[in-house]
Parts: C-alpha cells; sequence; structure tokens
C-alpha cells in the first residue's frame, strides 16, 4: 500500500486548509489527517489544490523527430507543468495514421510513466487531404484513439470531412480541425492586418479560419458529430462558434496560452520565435479570446505544444517552421491573462485546464472531482510564487519559447499521478 498526504491544501483555492490523504492512487481522506508511519507527506502550505490538467495538443515528436522531443522529454515537461494526461498530435514520422504508430507512442507513454499519453490519429492517409485513415482500426487498437486530427493541415475537402465525421458518430470518437482554407493563406506568414502590411509578411487572413469552421459545423450538425476546433485564434471564429452552439451544434473548442497573451506587435523584430500557426493576432482578438474562454465559447486551453530544432528557428522568418513550447508555461499564461485580471478564479482554471478537456476527450478517471473515492490525479500549485523562463532550463529536448526571460506568475509544486508524485519542486520524481 501506498500513501502520499498532502498537509494543508486549499481545495480549488477555497475555504480552509485541509489534509488529502492519497492511498494506492485513490483520495482516500479529506479534512484533519494524521500521518502514519510511511507515508510520504507533501507540506502544501496552503497551496492550491487542483484536478491534474489535461491537454488535448501536444507535439511529442516521436516517431521521426527525436532531435527536438521525445515521448520522455514531452512527459516530463507535461508533469512539470502540471499535467497528468496529454494528447499527442498525429504529425510524426511516419505518421500516426495505423494502428502500428499509435500503439507504439501510447506503449512509450506508458513505458516513461509520467503523464498518460493519449496517441491522436489521423483523419487523412500520411496527412495528405486524399483518402481516409484507418480511424475504425486505430479507435478499435490498444491504444484506444478517441480524438482524430491532421493538425498542420486542414482536412480541406468538404466531402472528406463529411466522411470522417460521419465514421466518427459510429464510433464514438471526435474529430478535431486545424481551421485554414488552404486557398486562403498560399504565401501567408503572419496575421493579415496593417502591421503585417507594414512590415512586409504575407497576410493570413481571420476569413480562412472562420470559413473552415463555419463549413464544419454545419457538416457536424447534420452528421450529428461531436466537432473540435483546434487553436481559434480570430474574433469571427467566436462568433461562428457562438452561433453554432446556440444552434446545439455538438462543437468544442481550443485556445492556446499564446493566443491568449501574444500579439502581431512581436512581428516587429522579425524574430521566427514568434512565428506560429495559426499566427499571433491583433490585441482586439487576443481581448476577444480572453472574454470567450471565460464565458465558455472556448471550451478549454490546450498547449500546441510544438518543439523545433535550433536550425528550424535560428533562420529567416520565411524558412523558419510555426510552432512554440508550452507544457511548461501554460498554467502561468492562464494566471497572468485569466486569473489576474478576474476573468476566472482557480475553479474557473479547474473547469479550462482539466475538467473540460478530460470531458471532450471521454477520459473517465482525468478532471475529476477533488473529493474522497476520486482518482488522485492532482496538482499542487502555489500561487504567490514567480519565476523566470529560461529555455535551455525546461524539460524539453527543444528551447523554443517566445516568453524568454518573462516573469511569470505561479509555480507547479507537485504532481501526481494515480497517487505517485510524478514532479515535486521542479524536479521529476
Amino acid at each position: 500500500m501506498t500513501q502520499v498526504l498532502l498537509k494543508g491544501a486549499r481545495l480549488y483555492g477555497e475555504g480552509e486548509k485541509v489534509d488529502v490523504l492519497v492511498v494506492d492512487g485513490t483520495i482516500a481522506e479529506i479534512g484533519a489527517v494524521a500521518a502514519a508511519e510511511g507515508t510520504e507527506v507533501v507540506e502544501a502550505g496552503g497551496q492550491v489544490l487542483l484536478p491534474g490538467f489535461v491537454d488535448l495538443h501536444t507535439h511529442l515528436r516521436e516517431p521521426g523527430r527525436e532531435d527536438t522531443e521525445t515521448v520522455d522529454s514531452g512527459s516530463a515537461a507535461a508533469a512539470l507543468g502540471g499535467y497528468t494526461a496529454v494528447f499527442a498530435m498525429a504529425n510524426t514520422d511516419p505518421v500516426a495514421d495505423n494502428a502500428v504508430v499509435v500503439e507504439h507512442v501510447w506503449r512509450r507513454g506508458r513505458e516513461t510513466g509520467l503523464v498518460d499519453v493519449h496517441p491522436v490519429g489521423a483523419v487523412t492517409v500520411g496527412l495528405k487531404g486524399e483518402r481516409l485513415a484507418e480511424m475504425g482500426t486505430m479507435a478499435k487498437s490498444a491504444a484506444g484513439v478517441r480524438l482524430f486530427s491532421d493538425d498542420g493541415h486542414c482536412v480541406s475537402d468538404p466531402l472528406l470531412m463529411r466522411r470522417a465525421l460521419e465514421y466518427s458518430t459510429a464510433l464514438g470518437v471526435v474529430v478535431a480541425q486545424h481551421a485554414e482554407e488552404p486557398r486562403l493563406t498560399v504565401g501567408a506568414q503572419a496575421h493579415e492586418g496593417e502591421r503585417a502590411a507594414r512590415l512586409g509578411y504575407a497576410g493570413w487572413p481571420s476569413s480562412a479560419e472562420e470559413a473552415i469552421v463555419a463549413r464544419d459545423c454545419v457538416l457536424a450538425r447534420h452528421a450529428g458529430a461531436r466537432l473540435h476546433i483546434c487553436h481559434v485564434s480570430a474574433t469571427g471564429t467566436v462568433d461562428v462558434l457562438d452561433w453554432a452552439k446556440g444552434l446545439g451544434v455538438d462543437v468544442s473548442a481550443e485556445v492556446t496560452p499564446h493566443h491568449l497573451l501574444l500579439t502581431d506587435e512581436r512581428l516587429a523584430t522579425y524574430d521566427p520565435i514568434n512565428k506560429v500557426n495559426p499566427p499571433l493576432r491583433a490585441e482586439a482578438d487576443v481581448e476577444r479570446m480572453r472574454r470567450a474562454l471565460a464565458s465558455g465559447v472556448l471550451d478549454c486551453v490546450a498547449t500546441d505544444h510544438a518543439p523545433h530544432a535550433v536550425q528550424d528557428k535560428d533562420c529567416e522568418w520565411d524558412a523558419a517552421r510555426p510552432g512554440m513550447l508550452g507544457l511548461q508555461t501554460a498554467l502561468s499564461i492562464v494566471v497572468e491573462t485569466m486569473v489576474r485580471p478576474g476573468l476566472l478564479d482557480w475553479r474557473g482554471v479547474a473547469r479550462i485546464m482539466s475538467e473540460r478537456p478530460a470531458e471532450i476527450a471521454g477520459l473517465p478517471d482525468q478532471g475529476r472531482p477533488l473529493a474522497v473515492g476520486e482518482p488522485a490525479n492532482l496538482v499542487l500549485v502555489d500561487p504567490e510564487a514567480e519565476w523566470t523562463v529560461r529555455g535551455a532550463e525546461l524539460a524539453s529536448v527543444s528551447a523554443n519559447t517566445p516568453y524568454e526571460g518573462m516573469r511569470l506568475p505561479a509555480v507547479v509544486s507537485a504532481t501526481l499521478l494515480r497517487g505517485r508524485i510524478t514532479s515535486r519542486e521542479g524536479k521529476i520524481g
């Protein structure tokens, strides 16, 4: 029997301090608890206890680009960031478009054992958008794939997307769309607007995102399917989602931490560390993302954690790969943009970073209430602490963080996966 006692925590940051006893992976007691012999004690000191975070959008790069990230390093970053489950996107090499690859990723996650790694299956073979991948085989494999996406590529063919949504209803899975009409973003390098025009960047219009979201919401409505929209970035997209949800469409949507904080003002430096897809947008878009997340039009935060090698970022803008690290900084950005301004309390943080993503993905043991008898997938947060981001000190193989040198609020003190401490005081295990 293994026991961990969290001494003096505040559940959801509310009320009096309580002790939380975890026995064999389950919350066994909440209240004033004396530590029995052999119990591992974590002195919480009034820190905030939340259900462990769930990330619907992570790039672990394995197999194929282990020079930028591995399941081991990405899992470590996730555990240090407070995550107990992550969904690994399919744009690996080979692509995760069959049972062999998704089972490999799933088994690697189990071997590492720091977070639950759920592979995302590709919607189309090779992410090429030409024919559907083996969705049924992947869903019925040992990996039990529940989420399918061609992220990085839009399923732009409406007939193919319709078929994917129809198949998904029979399988009981979710299709997640990278919303980008490719004919509107040919050569695009930055958010289309005054700043891009002044700096000489080819524009990525918001309408390219909005058009695909509107189309797919209509298709999902007719198919009776569940649709998830990846990394929403544009004000108009929020309007479309609000309309679709009002019609009863079963659509959910995520926003990234960087789209809650950073704007296209950063493009003036021409530093490719700020290049991401969809691009950093205008201040008005950022403000709308925050309000939509607070109101529930946007369901959750997902990191779109995208590690890249030095040579893929330390180059001219046009040649640079889009993407940013996100797993270890996500909580701090959420606190900075949502908690400090009063848009969310800590229960709200639990909703957008744990409960809602677990619900979308259908994870029965994640995002659970902090109550006796529930699985002990937990994160302990020091809300008063601050830390300075240094890319070289993050757990990822890569170091492409846009927050280099920033002083950010909130520090993850400990993460527990089924009652086992996976990170504590900035160290693994």
